[in-house]
């Protein structure tokens, strides 16, 4: 059985070796390893390009900027195998990522699972130095209801956690007008076709803690939070979208009630109300001065 790695990699060179010597340690020996460099203008065509010359399991596509859903999708496009696993180029995986999902995928093949999900840690430098995950996965978790309605107010699944049927992703595409959350749509996507899940309860993928990641930059992941619930609508049953919107108006009430308590009790506060005080006392003075020259 063959696993179709797919590596896409965006000015992460620095990251490169790190991933690809992770796939290239895994004890299941039966993939290739699609890295598709996604316009960047730094040395990731060199990095990518060694491997390729260590190995013809190395494949190396190059596109023009287009984005990670794109690059995912020419990943998805040339991909031969009967399996899917994804590694962003910042990430890593432990050695016997694909061996252990490959087992679970025999082991219950007459309960025709579909997507092996595993634990994660997470890293900053090291992946041999790693931190519990941010979040507890369960497999009550794994289901549409949950992805649709607990996705990062509870949980999230790293998209490197998961080894998936590539039978999955037929008529499938990474939304490529948007540039965050496109692992969440992916989720209701597969989740809405299946949910013969196993999770492997063992930590076989490593999350980097990128400082420079857009997960860090809250503006642009709101905005794309919005976008995706476009997405969604043409994924789940709309009983299910409706119980989401009146999800979402809700948080978005509640966040307004606090920040206007906020206000209130900043208002009402002794510092606020001695800035003030002194603000108006600077304005009378200015004002007196100004009377003085017009006299």
């Amino acid at each position: 059985m063959l696993v179709s790695i797919i590596v896409p990699c965006y000015n992460q060179a620095q990251y490169l070796t790190e991933a690809l010597e992770s796939v290239w340690k895994q004890s299941y020996e039966n993939w290739e390893c699609i890295i598709v460099n996604d316009g960047s203008n730094d040395h990731t065509e060199q990095v990518a390009k060694l491997w390729q010359n260590k190995s013809d399991r190395f494949k190396y596509v190059y596109k023009e900027n287009g984005g990670l859903s794109s690059a995912r999708n020419s990943g998805l496009r040339i991909a031969t195998g009967d399996y899917i696993q994804f590694l962003d180029a910042d990430d890593s995986l432990s050695q016997g990522k694909l061996q252990g999902s490959i087992d679970i995928f025999k082991k219950y093949l007459s309960k025709n699972i579909q997507i092996v999900i595993t634990n994660f840690r997470m890293f900053l430098e090291n992946p041999l130095q790693s931190t519990d995950p941010y979040c507890h996965l369960s497999p009550d978790l794994f289901n549409l209801k949950s992805v649709l309605l607990k996705w990062e107010t509870l949980f999230s699944i790293p998209i490197h956690c998961g080894l998936f049927d590539a039978t999955l992703f037929k008529g499938f595409k990474f939304p490529e007008e948007l540039k965050a959350k496109e692992d969440w749509i992916m989720w209701l996507y597969l989740f809405q076709k299946t949910e013969l899940v196993y999770f492997l309860n063992q930590p076989m993928a490593y999350y980097r803690l990128n400082p420079n990641g857009m997960t860090s930059n809250a503006n642009h992941m709101q905005e794309n939070h919005i976008k995706a619930m476009v997405y969604i609508k043409d994924i789940i049953p709309n009983s299910d979208y409706i119980e989401f919107l009146i999800q979402e108006l809700k948080l978005k009430h509640h966040e307004n009630t606090k920040l206007k308590t906020s206000i209130h009790n900043y208002q009402n506060s002794k510092t606020y109300k001695w800035a003030k005080k002194i603000k108006e006392t600077a304005f009378i003075k200015f004002l007196f001065k100004v009377l003085k020259k017009t006299k």
